[in-house]
């Protein structure tokens, strides 16, 4: 039986799982076929990609910048270099965007590459029968001796409920929604732009897919994501009306780059119902050695990929101050 079972290959879950690896057997269980969870990158086709998550990596923390900085020396990530305009001024002129040299997901992708993984598996069940967790997909039933949760924060109470202390359910967490519309400009208008961020009626944030270099196309794609505002009211709503809040959309990029609507075909509107948690949530982790469960995500700190990273060493600092008992067999 497997050691440590970790749901979710997101950061967290690919961060967890690599730093127990040292000691402990792992297997990772995801719903998506592929690996990476927000941050993810859409394939069209053999080359066109697009990072329809996570954007780009960023540190404050220097141990974070380290990690950076050693995968970009190994050629996993790069430097997204280019013209990047913050029309919120929120954030530094300067500050470096960071990016998968095939796509975002590539630094999970290396954390875990020698990891067994479950891909396509919806969990449905997860129960506690005093030795081991039995986990429960649509399909497959999976024994380990400790689970590890890297789920939303919502997602994360409904699965595990009955096995959670008081203080982890009272948490105040909001996860937010987040609106991705992924698009195809025909024109050869070229936009000499890599990133735009702003805060305009619909959007905040778009992204020159063409500008990070991962492939050649004539066409150019587009990532745009749209505002929380804008996100919180047709989160519920937008997949029974995709083409009408797809329109929406289109014309605010419009406007803003000054395009034509008719040079624009929509590649996929995606929705991420927890897409973020933008205050600290007083928790940097949750680790219950009794009952061998453990929790980490970004949403216990911010919204960054950092803070999912930080949530991830600091469950594992957690386990390795307090051990489970694992029975070897």
């Amino acid at each position: 039986m497997i050691d440590f079972c970790v749901l979710g290959t997101g950061i967290s879950g690919s961060t967890i799982a690599n730093l127990l690896s040292k000691k402990y057997s792992i297997q990772i269980i995801d719903k998506a076929k592929g690996i990476g969870g927000r941050a993810s990158n859409k394939k069209i086709g053999k080359s066109i990609s697009f990072d329809h998550g996570l954007q780009y990596y960023s540190a404050k923390d220097i141990k974070f910048r380290r990690q950076l900085n050693y995968l970009i020396k190994k050629k996993i990530l790069k430097f997204w270099e280019g013209n990047h305009i913050d029309f919120t001024f929120k954030n530094s002129l300067n500050s470096q965007k960071i990016i998968g040299v095939k796509g975002n997901n590539d630094f999970n992708k290396y954390l875990i590459k020698n990891i067994k993984k479950n891909l396509g598996q919806q969990i449905i069940n997860i129960k506690y029968k005093k030795a081991y967790w039995e986990i429960t997909s649509e399909d497959r039933k999976f024994k380990s001796k400790c689970i590890i949760i890297t789920f939303p924060y919502d997602q994360t109470k409904k699965i595990a409920k009955n096995y959670l202390n008081k203080s982890f359910l009272n948490l105040k967490v909001k996860m937010k929604p987040n609106i991705t519309l992924l698009l195809k400009q025909v024109s050869k208008s070229k936009i000499p732009i890599n990133s735009l961020r702003l805060d305009k009626r619909i959007i905040s944030w778009i992204a020159n897919e063409n500008s990070k270099k991962r492939f050649s196309s004539n066409n150019f794609f587009w990532t745009i994501q749209t505002n929380e505002n804008y996100s919180q009211k047709i989160i519920n709503k937008y997949k029974k009306k995709k083409t009408y809040y797809s329109k929406q959309i289109i014309k605010d990029f419009s406007n803003i780059l000054g395009l034509s609507n008719t040079d624009l075909k929509v590649i996929k509107i995606h929705g991420w119902k927890y897409s973020y948690n933008s205050k600290n949530s007083g928790k940097k982790c949750y680790w219950d050695k009794k009952l061998k469960i453990g929790i980490c995500g970004d949403w216990f700190i911010g919204a960054k990929a950092e803070s999912a990273w930080q949530s991830a060493h600091n469950l594992f600092s957690q386990i390795k101050k307090n051990p489970p008992k694992i029975r070897r067999v």
